[in-house]
């Protein structure tokens, strides 16, 4: 009899186990949250959170890691939740036979003795039933995890997985919306309420049940306290506390560079840009504040955009985009920074860089403001007054018309735009129409983005780097702009333009520029460090009368060089500057020539017969110095004098004479003569090549 209650006993042991071992199995692989969907989120260059985007569903839910999360909070989480949460293996027997003696003694369930990692058990595979199979598949669930994770990593699942009310799951999203910071920061009564708040999410939302997440709080602080780890007043004073009522809205810094960084990738879940969160925040209040100035003189319409690129890495520090994201009157989700515009005046530095480049023009040579006629085409000064002869830095200083539309019917308007093109910033003219002398007053369309880059490779001394807002992307290459030398003198003659009341004179390189119509104004300056760019407008291309840049843009560009600390140095000059007055120039530099004059077809011009455009030449080098390469001039009137890549070189009689490159590289050989007549070639010079001339027009460059 006893051997078969034996038997039998044995046989339903055995059944038994069989059958837990069959419904263990038949709960498939332990969900390890591998597939969670967390909210997309865009960081700047220190990972600091600019903005995030709700799940698909609906949810914020933020990636957390333990070294995310303030230690006290762990410390109250432990107390109040799990004790021994540190050296039990998923389930704590203690805890069971607790809330089993709970029961027994009450008659009610009191505590259900799940541990932490029972409840991200129960948070992987949500269930709306309490029964005895669910709680069971709990305890199964947390040995599993227990086996296939860490202690850390379940943690980082609690605290991305917690509810904590409404769309809100997580620490990460719970800290910023009920406390507007991260959750490193958390005060001990905040970090208490963040524990409390998982057991019974809906009705303890500080949003909706302020009260009952106050009680809740404090009886998180009442076990905590009762540790012995933490003094008595610590404990009151996170219990005066104020609970919040109101979630806050989540972080919204560098909206537009986050909504085109998220429609480039989107199915990247968290990118980080080049944005500094500090210096971008400062100029987002500082576009609020000067918006609402400028809406009592210019009206409620009017808008702006500012930017701010490193010039040493060309990576965007600060793209602001419109004052406020959400205004619908101004089309604040529009950023301003990427949209078309006319830019007035601001490209008649690039004008300017070219004729130095050439070598036609000095800072020092005079040059008239006159009315002139080019064809069809009669442009005025702003003011439409005159100021007769100046130099050339007065004119680009003051922003004068007619000498920039001289020098530029010389450098050539498909020149301008193809040469802007060639560093990244192409121009966008009217369908249908070629590059003309229109160009230099504003007659294209361009973005800020792309005139702040331009800006910042004058800056570089003449090489334009491609912006870069995304950490992610490759550093990509330097293009070429103009000559240092060239780009030295238009920094230079910048830095010297009277600034407006707010700046202080000779620290910052910039220029102003109004489009047609008053539709635009800009400012885009550099010191050593920085470029900024600012445009202030109405983003439905409206006129606005009064509208200038230098009164509108200006001090908005100064005030955000402030807002960056003190100014850096521009860069030194380079080899090559001449620096000196109008009466010591060479003669053929003393007094700009129009075009009319300059070339043409006239029989004294000057030619250059060797070496032709376009030409592939030698390098030859004596102890580790370039050899001078021949020269073969016909024509002009003596003296000619040779320039290399902006820079005069002693003067020479026609026929045969030599130039030094600089070295490797292209090279640009002017020769004007003695009445201000110019030819130009372009060439390549090489290592190891054939002294032969060898044509190469896939670099060369129409003069």
């Amino acid at each position: 009899m006893r051997c078969a209650f034996i038997s039998v006993a044995l046989c339903i042991g055995i059944v038994a186990l069989f059958g837990s071992a069959w419904w263990i199995a038949s709960l498939g692989p332990v969900p390890l949250g591998k597939d969670l969907r967390f909210s997309a989120t865009v960081l700047d260059r220190d990972g600091r959170l600019l903005r995030a985007y709700a799940t698909s569903d609906g949810r914020w839910r933020l990636p957390a890691r333990v070294a995310d999360v303030d230690p006290r909070f762990f410390d109250v989480l432990f107390a109040y939740e799990d004790k021994r949460f540190r050296s039990h293996h998923g389930v704590d027997p203690l805890a069971m036979m607790r809330a089993v003696g709970q029961f027994v003694t009450s008659g009610r369930i009191r505590s259900g003795g799940s541990t932490l990692t029972m409840q991200v058990a129960r948070l992987l595979e949500p269930r709306s039933s309490r029964t005895l199979a669910a709680k069971l598949r709990q305890m199964v669930r947390a040995i599993e995890l227990e086996r296939a994770l860490s202690k850390d990593q379940i943690l980082s699942l609690y605290l991305e997985l917690a509810p904590y009310g409404g769309n809100i799951e997580g620490i990460r999203a719970a800290a910023l919306a009920y406390f507007g910071k991260e959750p490193r920061y958390l005060t001990l009564g905040q970090a208490a309420l963040l524990v409390a708040l998982p057991q019974a999410p809906e009705l303890r939302r500080p949003d909706r049940a302020p009260e009952a997440a106050r009680i809740a709080r404090n009886r998180v602080l009442d076990r905590f306290a009762a540790t012995g780890t933490v003094p008595a007043d610590e404990i009151a004073r996170a219990k005066a506390e104020p609970v919040p009522t109101a979630r806050r809205p989540m972080p919204l810094v560098a909206p537009h560079a986050a909504d085109r960084a998220i429609a480039e990738t989107p199915a990247v879940h968290e990118i980080r840009l080049t944005i500094d969160a500090d210096l971008q925040k400062n100029l987002e209040e500082l576009a609020r504040e000067r918006a609402q100035n400028l809406a009592q003189t210019l009206g409620p319409d009017i808008s702006l955009a500012v930017m701010v690129v490193d010039n040493a890495t060309g990576e965007v520090l600060a793209r602001v985009g419109s004052p406020a994201y959400f205004d619908e009157r101004r089309a604040g989700q529009v950023d301003m920074t990427q949209a078309l515009r006319s830019p007035g005046s601001t490209l008649k530095p690039f004008i300017y860089g070219l004729g130095f480049e050439d070598g036609f023009i000095h800072p020092q040579t005079l040059i008239d403001d006159r009315p002139e006629r080019y064809g069809g085409y009669a442009p005025r000064d702003f003011n439409f007054t005159f100021q007769g002869t100046v130099t050339v830095a007065q004119a680009l200083q003051q922003s004068l018309n007619m000498p920039a539309i001289a020098v530029l019917d010389r450098v050539g308007a498909s020149r301008l735009t193809a040469r802007l093109a060639q560093a990244g910033a192409a121009l966008v003219l009217p369908e249908g129409q070629a590059p003309g002398l229109a160009v230099g007053l504003g007659g294209v369309g361009t973005k800020l983005s792309d005139l702040v880059m331009l800006y910042s490779g004058i800056a570089r001394l003449g090489t334009v780097l491609p912006l870069r807002e995304r950490l992610d992307k490759p550093t990509p290459q330097a293009r070429r702009l103009m000559s240092a030398v060239a780009a030295w003198y238009v920094s230079d003659v910048l830095r010297d333009s009277p600034p407006p009341e707010n700046g202080v004179p000779g620290c910052i390189a910039f220029k102003t520029g109004t489009s047609y119509g008053y539709r635009d104004a800009w400012s885009v300056g550099f010191d050593g460090k920085h470029t900024i760019g600012v445009w202030v407008g109405r983003p439905d291309g409206a006129p606005v009368p009064g509208l200038v840049g230098r009164d509108a843009a200006a001090p908005i560009l100064f005030d955000a060089f402030a807002r960056l600390g003190p100014s850096t140095p521009l860069a030194r000059p380079p080899a090559g500057v001449l620096m000196t007055s109008n009466a010591k120039l060479p003669p053929p530099l003393r007094r700009f020539r129009p075009a009319a004059l300059a070339g043409g077809v006239s029989q004294t011009a000057p030619h250059i017969l060797f070496p032709p455009n376009g030409a592939l030449l030698d390098l030859a080098t004596t102890d580790g110095r370039p050899d001078p390469v021949p020269l073969k001039i016909t024509g002009g009137v003596a003296p000619v004098t040779i320039f290399i890549n902006g820079v005069p070189d002693v003067p020479q009689q026609r026929g045969s004479a030599f130039f030094t490159p600089d070295g490797p590289g292209f090279s640009r050989v002017t020769v004007i003569d003695s009445t201000g007549a110019t030819d130009s070639v372009v060439v390549r010079i090489a290592d190891g090549v054939s002294a032969n001339a060898v044509a190469w027009a896939s670099h060369s460059e129409g003069r």
